[in-house]
């Protein structure tokens, strides 16, 4: 009985471990065996990740980051196209490896990963120059007759939708971009992080800061992975700090006025 009973068991046990799930592959693992790095990126937030249209070439920070990435790998690299409204689908869908740069946000951490952060943003009002004197300050946009813009799926659409409750709110979606509706007149204001807001004020003379006592929502900012993958998040952070004490970082940083 007990010879049978032993027998028995471990039929269960073979048995129980024949129906496990087999545990997935690392995308550490497909990213070696495959020879191609796959980042998402949108393409449309200067300096970080700029498309050239005639070419389809990617240029920015995020770009000089993740091609270190992939060299430091010895693989290709490939630069996904996405959006921001679909940007953590695609981490999910496994359609890309990671993300290039992107504010951490609890609704983003519900279902993908981030890496440890390398820099970070704080968020201010924009607008023309022809409008700008009817602005002093966070609380004069949150008023009814003023039209805030913003774009679809970013991080910037939940925060002016909080911040400005009575203001009219516009949402466009990608490829168009907030500070255009402002920049055409549909729209008097526009909230950007100090980032891509210099680069604005750099390449549209009317664009002008709203005076504001102190920026808002100091946000770091890092990579999206896929939630579950501890080897490939335990990687990518790896290189981070590896990276940071080389100064790799700061230098990048500085090539693009950051």
């Amino acid at each position: 009985m007990n010879f049978l009973k032993t027998i028995g068991l471990a039929f269960g046990f073979a048995a129980s471990v024949a129906a496990a799930p087999v545990m997935a592959q690392s995308a550490l693992n497909e990213i070696l065996s495959e020879g191609v790095l796959k980042v998402g990126t949108t393409g449309d937030w200067n300096p970080m990740s700029v498309r050239d249209t005639a070419t389809n070439e990617y240029v920015g920070y995020d770009i000089d980051i993740m091609t270190q990435l992939a060299a430091d790998l010895g693989v290709e690299l490939e630069m996904v196209p996405t959006d921001w409204k679909t940007l953590v689908n695609g981490v999910v869908a496994g359609n890309y490896h990671m993300t290039g740069s992107a504010s951490i946000s609890p609704a983003r951490l519900k279902a993908a990963g981030y890496s440890n952060s390398y820099i970070a943003v704080e968020m201010f009002p924009f607008t023309t120059d022809d409008k700008v004197a009817n602005f002093d300050g966070w609380d004069s946009i949150n008023k009814e007759g003023v039209k805030v813009a913003t774009t679809l799926g970013t991080s910037f659409e939940k925060m002016v939708k909080e911040w400005f409750p009575n203001a009219e709110i516009i949402v466009v979606e990608a490829p168009a971009r907030g500070f255009q509706e402002v920049l055409s007149g549909r729209a008097d204001v526009f909230v950007t992080s100090n980032i891509e807001g210099s680069t604005l004020l750099q390449k549209f003379p009317n664009v002008r800061q709203v005076e504001v006592s102190s920026p808002r929502a100091p946000t770091p900012i890092a990579m999206l992975l896929p939630q579950t993958d501890q080897v490939w998040i335990n990687y990518v952070n790896s290189w981070i700090e590896l990276k940071k004490t080389q100064g790799f970082f700061e230098e990048t940083a500085a090539k693009w006025g950051l």
